[in-house]
């Protein structure tokens, strides 16, 4: 597929005419399956990229985060907030800066020194990011397994655990709760069509709105997919499934190459035949779990992120000063065009 041919058209006239692209663009490049080298023919395209402040973000009062154009798949971050993320070594952002050359589409001479010093951002954090999405994945595999295999009793604690699992996850997040508590419990069901079910004891004083939005998001979230039981297309959900038991162990080789080697290696062309072997089914058993053979090579992959976690030469943390001067170098650029 020409990528650059397609990017040109007028699909994505966005990257020309919007006043915060154009040739504010610093990186643009593939992103998904294409990104990670297992895309099949029906797999979309997605274009994911960075792109500089404007001065009025900068200096006045506008702010700016991403662009997204959901018709192409087209995800654009601002500049700072790329830097935010890439500091915590979050998996979705450190893709970009680890493709093969001829997957970045665009690339300017800013665009090419961020990627000189993307070892700025690299730290012993990747472990709690990486392993943090790899958890999100191993929890949306082991929820969909159970969801047709459990009996009812049994499939509303799994649904327990997982709303846990998301309060973790959100505590980790937006720090700890400490403006009051929430406990959940299993107790005889109130709703007719159940034998046991959830209940919620909470209690909250001057906690921001916003905060408990997403606290709920994160709870509603992981209910409302067992909701979605005997109304699912099972192909198109055991493609789901395999899926997310490829990208769990694609997120664990990629945290492995930046703890043992200091390296964002995006496409797994060398990987392909284990991540496509996952991808096409080649774990999943009849009954749609996971054969033993996945699980003990996950956990074969857990134990080799531990070893490099304790064996690495990354520092904890980024060094702060020399992020700061890079920053404020590109944004005395930005400010300037």
């Amino acid at each position: 597929m020409d990528f650059k041919k397609r990017m040109e058209s007028e699909a994505y006239h966005f990257l020309r005419e919007d006043k915060r692209l154009g040739n504010r663009i610093i990186l643009l490049g593939l992103g998904g399956s294409y990104a990670y080298g297992t895309y099949h023919e029906s797999s979309d395209v997605d274009f994911r990229g960075i792109t500089l402040n404007l001065p009025s973000d900068l200096l006045g009062l506008s702010s700016f985060e991403q662009f997204e154009d959901r018709e192409t798949d087209t995800v654009i971050y601002a500049f700072n907030k790329m830097v935010r993320l890439l500091l915590d070594c979050n998996p979705n952002t450190c893709e970009i800066l680890g493709l093969d050359e001829e997957q970045y589409l665009i690339k300017t001479e800013l665009g090419q020194e961020l990627l000189d010093n993307r070892g700025l951002f690299l730290s012993k954090r990747a472990v709690r990011s990486f392993g943090g999405y790899a958890g999100a994945q191993l929890r949306r595999l082991q929820n969909a397994s159970a969801r047709d295999s459990l009996p009812q009793t049994e499939r509303e604690k799994h649904i327990l655990n997982s709303v846990r699992n998301a309060l973790e996850d959100f505590e980790r997040r937006y720090s700890s709760f400490d403006r009051g508590s929430i406990h959940l419990y299993i107790d005889k069901a109130e709703n007719q069509d159940l034998e046991t079910e959830i209940f919620v004891d909470a209690q909250y004083k001057h906690l921001p709105l916003r905060d408990y939005e997403n606290m709920w998001s994160a709870m509603h979230n992981v209910v409302k997919d067992y909701d979605k039981v005997g109304k699912r297309n099972r192909k198109k959900d055991d493609d789901h499934l395999n899926k997310h038991a490829m990208h769990l162990i694609r997120l664990f080789m990629m945290a492995i190459d930046i703890l043992e080697k200091g390296e964002i290696r995006t496409n797994r062309k060398d990987d392909l035949e284990l991540l496509m072997k996952i991808r096409n089914g080649g774990f999943q058993k009849e009954d749609r779990t996971f054969s033993g053979e996945f699980y003990n090579l996950l956990a074969d992959y857990e134990g080799r992120m531990e070893k490099a976690s304790r064996e690495s030469c990354l520092p904890d943390n980024p060094d702060m000063e020399k992020v700061e001067a890079f920053v404020e170098r590109v944004n005395r650029i930005a400010l300037d065009m």
